[in-house]
């Protein structure tokens, strides 16, 4: 198959994709990599030959590889994952209204052009979390025990662009991170970015049913094949948090083969009788483990 690649400059040198990449090679498979954060792109003529079985985008938020993944989406090209699916989670204010519409367990989101609007949002709804709409990485979270804090970060925020704020979930100060490579889930906990004084070495974990039939409703919700999630687990039950296309991948096993194989059978159409290279092998599950 003939692939082209579109890696953000942030991912240059990253294990995901450089790795897929390789491994697609090894198996015999071409593939293109286009840097449109470091090229001159002719936008008129870079997508219209249609050579390519699929385009994959691994890009940072706001980076402009979404721009040229749409356009080979438009003119009829397989993408991965679909263009109009990462727009609707790149955007965190749309995905959380599209998620609680879809009936995904989320908090309540208020969305601000101006940090100063956030003085709006009432008391009874803090600590807030505040983030950029279009962040990602951990960029710029702040988490605000009460509205008094809120003059002080607002000239850290301008200049965010449109903001987002959500109660804060009172958890035990670990992120659940699930990744999903097609039918697959797996699943790590890691401190969160809200509490860097709690250590917490990152692990691979069991999921519960529960944790693992939200994953699946959220790659159904938002048209997603390859695809992460945010959960914390709070008191009233699990809670998605962010939802991220094409994420690291991070401790899964054997994910460059995964994430490729994954690849082939959506640039194939999903073409059912054509088993991946890989065989699935499940996480192992520890006593005390589940989620």
């Amino acid at each position: 198959m003939k692939l082209c690649f579109l890696v953000e400059e942030n991912y240059r040198h990253d294990g995901m994709p450089i790795e897929v990449i390789r491994r697609l090679d090894a198996w015999g498979h071409h593939v293109d990599v286009l840097r449109p954060g470091g090229s001159l792109l002719r936008m008129t003529e870079v997508v219209s030959a249609g050579s390519h079985d699929a385009w994959v985008l691994k890009t940072v938020s706001g980076g402009p590889g979404l721009t040229l993944l749409e356009a080979a989406a438009s003119a009829g090209m397989t993408t991965v994952n679909d263009a109009r699916s990462i727009r609707g989670v790149r955007d965190k204010a749309l995905a959380a209204a599209i998620g609680r519409s879809r009936g995904l367990p989320m908090p309540t989101t208020y969305a601000a052009a101006r940090p100063e609007l956030l003085a709006e949002i009432p008391e009874s709804d803090y600590p807030l979390v505040v983030k950029p709409a279009d962040g990602s990485s951990g960029r710029a979270v702040h988490l605000l025990a009460s509205p008094d804090r809120l003059a002080a970060l607002e000239p850290v925020l301008r200049g965010e662009g449109l903001l987002i704020a959500q109660p804060y979930v009172r958890n035990r100060g670990v992120d659940i991170k699930v990744y999903c490579v097609g039918d697959d889930f797996y699943a790590t906990e890691r401190r969160s970015p809200l509490h860097p004084d709690r250590p917490h070495r990152e692990r691979r974990v069991a999921l519960s049913r529960e944790v693992a039939a939200i994953a699946a409703q959220v790659g159904a919700v938002y048209g997603l094949d390859l695809y992460g999630l945010d959960v914390l687990l709070g008191p009233d039950g699990p809670v998605v948090v962010d939802v991220n296309d094409f994420p690291s991948f991070r401790q899964v096993p054997d994910a460059a083969s995964r994430v490729a194989s994954a690849v082939l059978e959506l640039a194939r159409g999903g073409r059912p009788g054509e088993p991946p290279p890989l065989a699935t092998v499940p996480v192992p599950v520890a006593a005390g483990d589940t989620l």
